[in-house]
C-alpha cells in the first residue's frame, strides 16, 4: 500500500488504533494486516492504509467472527472493486449478504444487551439516590 503521510512505527500504529502492541503484531502474524515497510532494523512501518486495514478489523471484531471469517471478509472488501465475471460477482454478492446479516444479527443482539444494561443502570442510580437521601437524613437528626 503507498501510503499519503509519513510511515509509522507500531507503537505510534497501536496507539492510534486502540489495540495493544501485541495485537497488532497477532494481525500481522495470522495475516489480517501486513506493514507496508520495515527500517533496516526490521522495525514495521505503517501507512496510513496499514492503520485504516486494522481500524476495519477491529471494527468486525464486535460481529464475532472468527480469525478465519475476518480474512475471508477482508478479502471479500478487497475483491469488491473488480471481480472476475458474473459468476464472481454473484458469489462476492452472496457471501456480502451472508456476512450483512450477521452484522444486523450481532447489532440486534448488542442493541438488547445495551438496553439490558441501561436499565440495570437506571436500578442502580434509583438505589444509590435513595440511600444518599436515607444518609442525609441521619446526618442531620
Amino acid at each position: 500500500m503507498t501510503s499519503a503521510g509519513p510511515l509509522l512505527q507500531i507503537g505510534a500504529v497501536a496507539e492510534r488504533v486502540d489495540l495493544s502492541l501485541r495485537t497488532v503484531r497477532y494481525y500481522e502474524e495470522v495475516g489480517l494486516v501486513t506493514p507496508s515497510a520495515r527500517t533496516v532494523g526490521g522495525f514495521r512501518l505503517y501507512s496510513d492504509g496499514d492503520v485504516a486495514r486494522l481500524l476495519l478489523v477491529k471494527r468486525m471484531k464486535p460481529l464475532g467472527l472468527t480469525l478465519e471469517e475476518t480474512g475471508e471478509l477482508l478479502e471479500l472488501l478487497d475483491a469488491g472493486a473488480d471481480p472476475h465475471g458474473a459468476a464472481d460477482l454473484e458469489r462476492l454478492v452472496r457471501r456480502l449478504e451472508s456476512y450483512a446479516a450477521r452484522a444486523d444479527e450481532r447489532i440486534r443482539k448488542l442493541e438488547r444487551e445495551l438496553r439490558g444494561a441501561r436499565e440495570l443502570r437506571k436500578a442502580l442510580v434509583g438505589k444509590l439516590e435513595r440511600c444518599r437521601t436515607a444518609a442525609e437524613r441521619f446526618a442531620i437528626g
